[in-house]
This record gives C-alpha cells, sequence and structure tokens, in this order.
C-alpha cells in the first residue's frame, strides 16, 4: 500500500478517534479538542503532514470528532 494512502486514512480517522478519546478522559470537549490539535501540530512540526489535502482531511476529522464528542456528552436531565 502506497504511504500517501496510509496518512490519507490516518488523517481521516485518527483525528476524530483521539478527540473522542480524549474527551472521554478529560470529560471536556475543548480540551480533547485542544491536545488532539496540540498533537497534530507536533507531528507537523516533526513532518509528518506536509500536503495540504493531508491537513485538509486532518481539519475535516477534528470537526467531526468534536461533533461527535458533543452528542456523546450525556444530557442532564431537569427534575420538575
Amino acid at each position: 500500500m502506497d504511504l500517501g494512502i496510509i496518512r490519507f486514512f490516518s488523517g481521516l480517522l485518527l483525528p476524530g478517534l483521539l478527540v473522542l478519546l480524549f474527551t472521554r478522559v478529560t470529560y471536556n470537549r475543548v480540551i480533547g479538542l485542544v491536545l488532539t490539535v496540540a498533537l497534530i501540530a507536533a507531528s507537523a512540526y516533526k513532518g509528518y503532514t506536509n500536503t495540504i489535502p493531508i491537513i485538509v482531511v486532518d481539519a475535516i476529522s477534528l470537526t467531526i470528532g468534536f461533533w461527535l464528542s458533543a452528542k456523546m456528552k450525556p444530557k442532564k436531565h431537569q427534575s420538575a
């Protein structure tokens, strides 16, 4: 399998899953998003994220993960 395809699918899945994981661990979806963005920034600094399509796919995955983390968060029921 080509390395570009692996990076594309990794960028499509991993950031969203990391947002969900960090949200579940920290109980705060904003902190989960910030931690994931920090990891992606570190990988970009090291040179793993070096093309615009990979950056766009990472951003889309982050957005979807952030949205799903809002749906995953338990809602508080109001008592009458």
